[in-house]
């Protein structure tokens, strides 16, 4: 073996990008080097300068590491690991008044919860050893079960004042079914409200049919509404989400004008999941990782484009990136997460009261997949479910380190695994492969945010994002 010198590399992976050659540490530290610079670090041969400085300063030169730094970067990384879910998901229903192309919540008809299981629910997440916790309204459409919505957040909001918790409430509605008392109410409970916005009308009335009339023009008028009620940013204007579907694609730009337009923080660019509707339209809605990587890095580029004419849109992958990858801070988004936020930093609760370890497995059980149901409400304890088989196999399943091919992946520092889609996509909570969708279409959207990144004229405009 080649003796060992006080330039030898500490522990390291690396891939090719097209401005240089990215290396990358354990806890995140990286530098991007030359190929002539990237040999010689290999070899522990390369000597100072400022790539060497570059390399010493992330933690990546076997003899300067830093190993304070090191320790607590990985306490605070780690630290959700010992705290509990946070956020706790009420599926209030499974109907809803939309019939959309990639619906993977139920559609029309299906059950509700009762406001008896809700409140066995509001219990369950109130018994999770956490200071503070959210409660988030989904379905369906769960305005469709206003009522139980209405006398849950009361009950919860007792509840958070006689356990001393802080509580934070949402909604994520196709706000069709608004009226003004409704709207009063939420503003008077303060909840957080988000909605669906697939683009521009033509694009989301196609996505999102509603018997009703106009979806856009719905989601639109309310969004305008929470705005002028609350201000314009989050935590107190409304948010939107964007579903891709293969109509999306080469309207990347009009979609980020259309969030741009209506004023909203973020725009957040993700792949569509096989699931539910979309598993069985995959052949009329779905692409391919490749295709969706073209069409994120057009989207990130207009975002990029907008932000420099004055514009304060963000894009959410990305935003989420830089905050790890240049702020070194936990971006608490659980699917990127390692191991993953399932069971370990939320759960959802069905209209039954069954407690699945996340949304997504959730949705599969609506397939007939009870993969990750972890018990209900009706009859465990907290300690019960967290010790279930659910929740231990999607923590073991969603370790990158026990994965061949993402332990030795440059992006591993960053980077979650999610079992959900692994079992929709694959058939088990396993494999977070190559040939895996979600994998390789995330694998283009490190690459696009790192070369950004790179560039001096873009890379400044991601770092401000930290900012604001």
């Amino acid at each position: 073996m080649p003796k060992k010198t006080d330039n030898s590399p500490a522990y390291f992976n690396w891939r090719r990008l097209k401005s240089g050659v990215l290396v990358t540490g354990y806890m995140g530290g990286w530098a991007l080097l030359k190929p002539e610079e990237f040999r010689l670090f290999a070899a522990g041969r390369l000597k100072s300068g400022p790539a060497f400085d570059k390399l010493k300063a992330a933690g990546l030169i076997r003899s300067r590491l830093d190993f304070n730094t090191i320790f607590s970067d990985w306490r605070d990384s780690n630290e959700y690991l010992g705290r509990g879910p946070g956020l706790h998901i009420l599926v209030l229903t499974q109907k809803c008044n939309h019939s959309c192309v990639y619906c993977q919540a139920g559609s029309g008809a299906g059950s509700s919860m009762s406001a008896a299981t809700a409140r066995k629910a509001v219990d369950f997440a109130f018994s999770a050893p956490v200071t503070g916790l959210t409660l988030e309204f989904q379905g369906g459409e769960p305005l469709v079960n206003w009522p139980v919505l209405e006398k849950t957040t009361l009950y919860a909001r007792k509840k958070a004042a006689k356990t001393g918790k802080e509580l934070a409430l949402a909604l994520v509605s196709n706000f069709s079914l608004l009226d003004q008392e409704k709207a009063a109410f939420i503003l008077g409970n303060d909840i957080s409200v988000c909605t669906s916005l697939d683009g521009p009308a033509d694009l989301h009335n196609a996505n999102r049919p509603f018997s009703g009339g106009d979806s856009h023009a719905r989601a639109v008028k309310w969004i305008k509404y929470f705005q002028a009620e609350r201000g314009l940013p989050p935590p107190g204007g409304p948010s939107a989400l964007l579903t891709v579907t293969r109509a999306s694609l080469g309207r990347a730009r009009e979609i980020v004008d259309e969030y741009a337009r209506l004023k909203l923080p973020y725009v957040f660019l993700k792949p569509l999941s096989p699931m539910g509707l979309a598993r069985e339209q995959w052949g009329r809605i779905g692409y391919s990782p490749e295709e969706f990587v073209k069409f994120y890095r057009e989207g990130l580029d207009r975002v990029l484009e907008l932000n420099q004419q004055g514009v304060p849109i963000k894009e959410k992958n990305a935003f989420l990136l830089v905050k790890r990858i240049i702020g070194n801070r936990d971006n608490k988004y659980v699917d990127l997460r390692c191991p993953c936020g399932a069971g370990l930093g939320q759960l959802a609760y069905d209209h039954d009261g069954g407690i699945y370890t996340c949304d997504e497995g959730r949705m599969l059980a609506g397939d007939g997949d009870e993969s990750f149901r972890a018990g209900s409400v009706h009859k465990d304890a907290y300690k019960a479910i967290m010790a279930s088989g659910p929740v231990k196999a999607c923590a073991i399943a969603s370790s990158l380190d026990l994965q061949p091919s993402c332990s030795r992946c440059a992006y591993r520092p960053y980077c979650g695994v999610c079992p959900a889609y692994n079992q929709a996509a694959q058939g088990g909570f396993w494999g977070a492969m190559p040939s895996n969708a979600r994998c390789q279409a995330l694998l283009g959207v490190f690459d696009a945010v790192f070369e950004r990144l790179q560039d001096k004229r873009l890379g400044p405009v991601l770092v401000n994002w930290l900012d604001r």
